[in-house]
């Protein structure tokens, strides 16, 4: 690699990594059973808050409010690997680079 193509690499990490950082900031928000559990996510997945509502505690059936839960948490990462896909994307022209969502 020459010199000139050894400086575009560096600038291009440069911007992934400060992208990345971003990420950070970014939330997204994904619900399930109609709105009665939320869950909060930044760009890097990392879940920043779980909100149920009191009326989908019960006791007896703790294995729905489990679905419930593990739904909108799935949805949540979804939902932050497409945006994390799309701000990286954007930076590194479509190619697949492991490791950067």
């Amino acid at each position: 690699m020459n010199k000139f193509g050894l400086r575009r690499a560096q600038e291009l990490q440069a911007r992934l990594i400060k992208a990345q950082q971003e990420l950070g900031d970014i939330t997204t928000e994904a619900s399930s059973g109609g709105g009665v559990v939320k869950v909060v996510i930044d760009g890097q997945q990392k879940i920043c808050s779980i909100t149920i509502s009191p009326e989908v505690v019960n006791a007896e059936d703790v294995e729905f409010l489990q679905d419930l839960v593990m739904a909108a948490v799935n949805e949540a990462i979804h939902k932050s690997q497409e945006l994390a896909a799309s701000r990286l994307g954007s930076l590194t022209g479509g190619l697949n680079i492991p490791g950067l969502t």
